[in-house]
């Protein structure tokens, strides 16, 4: 996309308005300073000539947002993404990534036809082959591992469980015969466990953000991409046009923190502690609603058990909060019609632990907020894909019902339906082969979101055989030996069931923008091409001709308002009775030795580095501010008062050794206030060893530092960060 005058006045309103816009960020003023170079010097930009003018709606799949698009075509090429109006999650609204979604269109990343890896893992070598030999090569190599009675050492990895997409890929590996199927770890897996053992119900959780008046945030970053972000943006600028207070608790001052009408810098990895602490006043002075909680399964319990544990001024010492902010919050948060209490850290693409969450969850039960207007709903899981059982043959039975690799739904996790942070660990452990001998990768980039990054590479590296289904040459299809690129978001059909925290239900659709620009096919279609070269049962699991022919037969009577209005929405909830918890919830410590590494490193999340599997756009990495990344080196922040020692003396812009109990990095300091004393702050989203030159080989990715923590409870990783030490740079 050429950056005119026009698109680049416009930028401003990239999320609800100029003003706000501009109120965000000095995004506008970053961009004026190299305006010629991205208009003369990217041979790759696009020059759509002069035609007829026409607008598709479809719905982003960048991110888990599921915001509405509306896109500008000039003859059959998209030229400009807007928000759409009138979309329940955004309304007309568009975040920076969504604003860019062109370059990723466009751009010079794209995996163009099925590729073969010729060179060593990791080489990025590869030669182009056919569809058919790409989908023969691997109907091959998974009929024989299940011919040898290997079935059960297939695995999937995802990027979400919910969607036509995810779960065709979940049949596929019934049919076939594994119980592998693992989609990416983010809050809401943690938030399923936690309506799971504190309502009883298999549930999702949403927040009634736009009714609620007083807001208590754990570390959300509801200005940094939280949940739906547009949708959050807008919540936060409605807040401060109604002078609705929001509290924001987290060792970094973020954009969230600036705007918030109190930041309260508490010691990392303490919050889960403070929130009983809060709950403890509510309990002790009587201020939480007796008719939701009295006679509550638990309830007499828990308060007991909160009233011997978590009395203020005995938890002052591990949140470094003192006992009078503690009971003003509680009394503030109780006081207000309809408070809400937040948790999932940054933007909530890390699951975090048990604890914190349940502690978080049990203020929202005593506020009496559950499923009321302004608090927290209890909605249920989509259930429109109701396709009927596959049947087994003798090797899918029994390989089905084989342990899982992850431990998902095993006796000690039997909550959790997906434990990918526990799979390197697995593969790296086992004696022998690879209890791994095939894996298939979807809208997932492990090998480079995964904590503890180089051990997941090794683990990978032991895998015989990797497919990749990527759009893009990620870290992880760099490590593939096969790759089957999916068509790019605005060029495929696809159902976006929206999980990211919203009030109601919302399924959207992805409608073909323009049509696949490449040798690209839909991985829904690929998956049936492929369980179809399998045969036998596994081929009559997959009855449909094609990917559109599923997703209209899924989608039943929907099918018309979705392809009309590209979404439907739902106002419903589902009841939810309240179980407090008592047992003693272990906080996950960061990594290391205190008096070896006397920092604590924690990441932190920016709506301008996207970290997921879509890496950042060039136009996204330009507006990146200098005090995070200068040219090709990533800055961290130190405050000035713990940046001096006996042998170290940090100065803006001073380059140091970062190191870790998992690795080491070279960085720029950035001096700022604006963190707790003894806290280091990195960015997450650079580090890039895959893409282009606007992204690769820009700062560290900080899933390098950071080893992965297990939580007791959920098995999910409760990492949230790590001791570190800074060094003079060997000369």
């Amino acid at each position: 996309m050429k950056v005119s005058r026009r698109t680049f006045l416009s930028i401003g309103s990239f999320i609800v308005g100029g003003a706000a816009g501009t109120a965000l960020s000095p995004l506008p003023w970053k961009l004026t300073d190299d305006l010629s170079i991205w208009t003369q010097n990217w041979p790759w930009t696009p020059k759509p000539e002069r035609g007829d003018v026409s607008y598709v709606n479809s719905v982003c799949t960048l991110c888990p947002g599921g915001c509405g698009l509306s896109v500008r075509k000039v003859n059959d090429r998209a030229v400009k993404i807007e928000g759409m109006k009138g979309h329940p999650v955004n309304d007309g609204g568009i975040c920076i990534l969504g604003l860019s979604g062109l370059q990723l269109l466009y751009g010079p990343t794209r995996v163009k036809t099925p590729l073969k890896r010729v060179g060593e893992r990791g080489q990025g070598k590869f030669k182009k082959i056919s569809w058919d030999e790409a989908l023969a090569e691997a109907a091959e190599k998974l009929g024989a591992l299940r011919a040898e009675g290997k079935s059960h050492t297939v695995a999937c990895i995802s990027g979400s469980a919910g969607g036509t997409v995810p779960q065709l890929l979940k049949r596929l590996l019934t049919a076939y015969g594994s119980p592998n199927f693992m989609s990416v770890p983010t809050m809401q897996d943690a938030y399923a466990v936690t309506l799971k053992q504190m309502h009883g119900i298999d549930a999702c959780p949403g927040f009634d953000v736009e009714n609620a008046d007083f807001v208590l945030s754990f570390g959300s970053g509801i200005i940094e991409g939280w949940g739906s972000p547009v949708r959050m943006f807008k919540a936060n600028s409605a807040w401060q046009d109604k002078k609705i207070k929001v509290v924001q608790i987290e060792s970094n001052k973020s954009n969230t923190a600036a705007k918030a009408a109190k930041w309260i810098p508490a010691r990392p990895g303490s919050e889960g502690v403070l929130a009983l602490g809060i709950a403890h006043v509510m309990l002790r002075d009587g201020l939480y609603k007796k008719e939701a909680c009295d006679g509550a399964a638990g309830f007499e319990d828990f308060k007991k058990w909160v009233a011997d544990n978590y009395a203020p001024e005995n938890i002052a010492a591990a949140t470094g909060i003192q006992k009078e902010t503690v009971e003003s919050l509680a009394k503030e948060f109780a006081a207000a019609a309809s408070p809400i209490a937040l948790c999932g850290r940054g933007q909530g693409r890390t699951p975090g632990s048990q604890y914190e969450f349940m502690a978080v969850h049990a203020l929202n039960m005593l506020a009496g907020n559950i499923n009321k207007a302004g608090g927290v709903q209890i909605i249920p899981e989509p259930k429109y894909i109701a396709w009927t059982e596959p049947e087994l043959d003798e090797i899918a039975q029994k390989g089905t019902a084989s342990p899982r690799i992850d431990g998902a739904g095993s006796e000690t996790y039997p909550h959790a339906k997906s434990l990918l942070n526990r799979l390197p660990q697995a593969i790296l452990t086992a004696e022998g082969a690879s209890p791994v001998q095939a894996l298939l990768i979807s809208e997932a980039n492990p090998c480079y979101t995964l904590s503890d990054t180089q051990a997941v590479k090794k683990a990978f590296a032991k895998i015989p055989f990797v497919v990749s289904f990527s759009s893009y040459m990620d870290e992880s299809a760099q490590n593939a030996d096969i790759i089957l690129p999916n068509h790019a978001c605005l060029e495929r059909l696809e159902d976006v069931p929206t999980f990211a925290g919203l009030s109601k239900p919302v399924i959207g659709l992805s409608k073909p923008v323009i049509k696949p620009q490449f040798d690209t096919k839909h991985t829904g279609d690929a998956v049936i091409a492929l369980a179809k070269a399998l045969g036998d049962k596994i081929a009559a699991a997959f009855p449909w001709e094609s990917y559109e022919a599923c997703l209209k037969e899924t989608l039943g009577d929907k099918w018309e308002i979705l392809n009309e209005k590209c979404f439907v929405a739902a106002e419903e909830n589902i009841e939810a009775p309240l179980q407090f918890f008592t047992q003693e919830c272990k906080t996950v410590s960061a990594e290391g030795d205190e008096k070896q590494y006397p920092f604590v490193l924690m990441p932190y999340d920016s709506i301008r580095l996207a970290n997921g599997f879509i890496g950042n756009t060039p136009f996204l990495t330009k507006t990146v501010p200098d005090t995070v990344l200068k040219k090709n080196e990533m800055l961290v922040a130190v405050n000035p008062k713990s940046a001096c020692g006996d042998s170290l003396s940090l100065k803006e812009g001073r380059s140091v050794m970062l190191t870790t109990p998992k690795g080491s990095a070279k960085v720029r300091v950035h001096l700022s206030e604006e963190i707790m004393p003894g806290v280091i702050a990195v960015p997450r989203g650079l580090g890039h060893t895959a893409y282009d030159k606007y992204l690769a080989g820009k700062g560290v990715n900080c899933n390098e530092l950071i080893g992965p923590a297990e939580d007791a409870g959920s098995g999910l990783d409760a990492v949230w960060g790590i001791r570190a030490k800074l060094s003079n740079v060997s000369i």
